[in-house]
């Protein structure tokens, strides 16, 4: 039987490590939560990429050794690692980290070292894609749950077409109930060495995929804004000094009422926008470095 799998997904260590230019809480997700989610998934199993560390590996194997419950799912080495350009590469069954900063080749020269197997991950989004140069990698990523502006995934699609790439999915899960959201058939022996050999050999094929809602993708917003008031100084200091003041403000009102329907409707807005940047740049030949300049008179004139 192939085994049921979930590719892309974070727990609480990956808080810390996403980078200079990211917030520190990226997930609130424990291990209890997330392994519970997985065997509601009915997963086989599990690699945890998170941020730019393989903290929490071990840890995560001493719980469920001690939780007979989970002893059907198998957990294996894995990490979403930072590039020196801010794109992402996912990588599996490696025994230790590999540095963030690195270029694309220089990550790929370290993944071959440790006999690894690499996917793309969300390949054409706005921020941290590797676009063009995903056909490096083993694998390529054709639909992200968390994707929600869907130009990104369909751009995947097409280059995927195009490319002729071997494809798998990722639900990015960042809360629990995203976990096993978008998941892959691998068909080899549930062992770390089988399953990585199998992956080299494109025998994986995508079971299931699915967007992630807005409530689960507000929940996610809430646990990063509610924990990052410092970021958000910095941050909005460095790339839009002008607005320091307007966001500290936008900030004191959400922490008021941060599940109340404004915004709620802010996010709503917040998509639509979205959409039309992603749009813009994946299909209308916008140039993507565009957006990573971070200025608001560029981003207001490719939403307008």
């Amino acid at each position: 039987m192939p085994l049921k799998t979930e590719l892309h997904c974070h727990n609480v260590f990956s808080n810390g490590h996403v980078g200079v230019l990211e917030p520190i809480h990226d997930c609130n997700v424990t291990i209890p939560k997330q392994l519970e989610q997985a065997h509601l998934a009915g997963l086989d199993v599990l690699f945890v990429t998170n941020h730019n560390t393989i903290d929490g590996y071990r840890q995560i194997l001493e719980y469920k050794k001690n939780h007979q419950k989970f002893d059907t799912l198998s957990v294996y080495p894995a990490e979403e690692v930072t590039t020196d350009n801010e794109s992402h590469v996912l990588v599996y069954g490696i025994d230790h980290s590999i540095k963030p900063g690195l270029s694309l080749h220089e990550i790929l020269d370290e993944v071959k070292k440790q006999d690894a197997v690499t996917v793309a991950p969300h390949p054409f989004s706005l921020m941290d894609a590797l676009r063009e140069d995903s056909t490096y990698c083993d694998l390529f990523e054709v639909f992200n749950s968390s994707n929600v502006d869907v130009y990104s995934n369909l751009r995947a699609k097409k280059f995927a077409k195009e490319k002729s790439l071997h494809l798998v999915a990722g639900s990015d899960s960042h809360v629990q109930s995203t976990l096993g959201r978008s998941t892959n058939l691998i068909y080899s022996e549930n062992k770390l060495d089988s399953v990585i050999a199998a992956m080299k050999h494109h025998k994986i094929t995508i079971e299931n995929i699915g967007y992630i809602q807005p409530k689960e993708a507000l929940e996610h917003i809430r646990y990063k804004i509610q924990n990052s008031a410092f970021f958000i100084d910095k941050y909005t200091s460095q790339f839009y000094p002008r607005a320091l003041g307007s966001i500290k403000l936008l900030y004191k009102l959400y922490m008021i009422n941060p599940e109340g329907m404004f915004w709620n409707m802010f996010y709503r807005i917040s998509i639509i926008a979205l959409r039309r940047i992603s749009k813009k740049i994946n299909f209308e030949g916008y140039d993507h470095r565009l957006f990573r300049e971070r200025d608001l008179g560029t981003i207001a004139k490719m939403i307008f």
